[in-house]
């Protein structure tokens, strides 16, 4: 038992990653070295490339995609060939990260062999690294099938949002006797079944430490306190991009991409009322020479340029 799952003040600090490529074994060397795992949701070539760049360990290609990207209510309408898209994407943004896809709701829920199936595409079609699937207990042979065809597999219990239709809706579980208990018992199984790591999501912090002391491979919170190996948060929470005013308790905010971006546009508008844009400098000039001449294009002038019309 690594000293930083008794001690979260323990462990290396970010900078100390390395800048070769993460793989699955080096996830559970920094859990036991007590080095924290930093993971992001990235859909996108652009925003991977800038995640992977500043020393994120983890880009996931979660299913979140549907709600913060697309603009689906909920994850539940994200299809595999969505998913497929955004974590090709994300793969050729990436250098360093491990990166994980994603199973959408309906890819491992109708059995095993699908499950499997559908890994596999991952990592063919797409060069996933691994897949992360919803569940515990109930989803512990497909995280089985999935592992026995050599593709890792992160589990991830508490809050499945893949569930809402059974839970009715978002919030927090292990507050009860019954959730305290279905937790633990979905942590130990997806471990069981052969789990490289599990994401905790919107449980009590002391449930997610005591499932971090029992487990030995990596804890991947997201509220669910500061005890676990790794946490992880959607990018456009992070951000603020795209987002509304509230955000789930858990969510520390570092910007606030959509002001930035809605000043930015309004300036852009504004410059097209005053004709400032496009200048001179953004521009591109006929060679020197006749051609100007040649096809009747002297007499145009810049707007607001001291030239003269001859």
């Amino acid at each position: 038992m690594s000293h930083w799952r008794t001690d979260p003040g323990a462990g290396q600090p970010a900078s100390a990653a390395p800048r070769q490529p993460v793989t699955v074994p080096q996830l559970q060397e920094w859990c036991d070295a007590g080095r924290r795992i930093a993971v992001l949701t990235a859909y996108d070539y652009p925003s991977a490339r800038v995640l992977d760049a500043a020393g994120i360990d983890v880009l996931l290609v979660g299913d979140s995609v549907g709600m913060v990207v697309l603009g689906y209510d909920s994850t539940l309408p994200v299809t595999t060939e969505e998913m497929m898209h955004h974590t090709r994407a994300v793969r050729r943004g990436t250098q360093r990260a491990l990166v994980i896809a994603d199973m959408p709701f309906g890819s491992f829920q109708l059995g095993e062999m699908r499950a499997a199936e559908t890994a596999v595409r991952f990592v063919k079609e797409c060069g996933a690294h691994a897949v992360k699937i919803e569940g515990g207990t109930k989803a512990a042979p497909c995280i089985a099938a999935i592992a026995a065809a050599e593709v890792p597999v992160m589990a991830h219990v508490g809050l499945t949002p893949q569930s809402i239709n059974l839970t009715g809706r978002y919030r927090v579980q292990g507050r009860t006797d019954d959730s305290v208990a279905r937790v633990l018992e979905d942590a130990h199984a997806a471990e069981a079944a052969g789990a490289f790591a599990i994401v905790l999501e919107c449980i009590p912090w002391r449930l997610a430490a005591r499932i971090t002391e029992e487990l030995r491979i990596p804890t991947i919170g997201i509220g669910a306190g500061p005890h676990c190996d790794g946490q992880v948060l959607v990018m456009h929470d992070l951000v603020g991009y795209g987002v509304g005013e509230l955000s789930p308790r858990f969510v520390k905010r570092y910007d606030s991409f959509s002001e930035r971006l809605g000043e930015a546009a309004a300036r852009f508008r504004a410059d097209l009322d005053a004709s400032s844009f496009p200048a001179r400098e953004h521009c591109y000039e006929l060679p020197a020479g006749e051609l100007a001449a040649k096809y009747h294009l002297d007499h145009y002038v810049f707007p607001h340029s001291e030239e003269k019309q001859p």
